[in-house]
């Protein structure tokens, strides 16, 4: 069983910033592609940045150069973090992981419960 969970969400002021992280436990054999996810009140879920398990990374446009997503592959944890926050990057954040449970085995999609931010204006 894999469990990923996130924490480091909280209230926070414009301009100001928070670290997210996920973790990711159970029985893992590789990890691949790790992703945040965000979903405002009324929205879609939404991608925010992913990151390969060589480094690679893509972010959304609304949060290039204030956002930086990075992963511990030893740790198996995922970071995401955010600066100079926007009262509309106010939403819930979700991880995504997708991963191998076995060598030679399938890869499966996990989300963790997500975690709240909100930016007060």
């Amino acid at each position: 069983q894999v469990q990923l969970v996130e924490s480091g969400g909280g209230l926070v002021q414009a301009g100001g910033s928070l670290r997210l992280s996920c973790a990711a436990s159970g029985t893992i054999f590789s990890i691949t592609t790790m992703s945040w996810y965000r979903q405002g009140p009324g929205e879609q879920r939404n991608l925010v940045a992913l990151i390969t398990s060589t480094g690679r990374t893509n972010y959304a446009d609304s949060v290039k150069g204030r956002f930086t997503i990075s992963r511990d592959n030893v740790k198996n944890t995922m970071y995401l973090q955010m600066n100079s926050l926007k009262p509309d990057d106010t939403a819930v954040y979700y991880c995504k992981a997708h991963l191998q449970t076995q060598r030679d085995g399938p890869q499966y999609q996990y989300w963790g419960q997500g975690t709240q931010v909100t930016v007060s204006s």
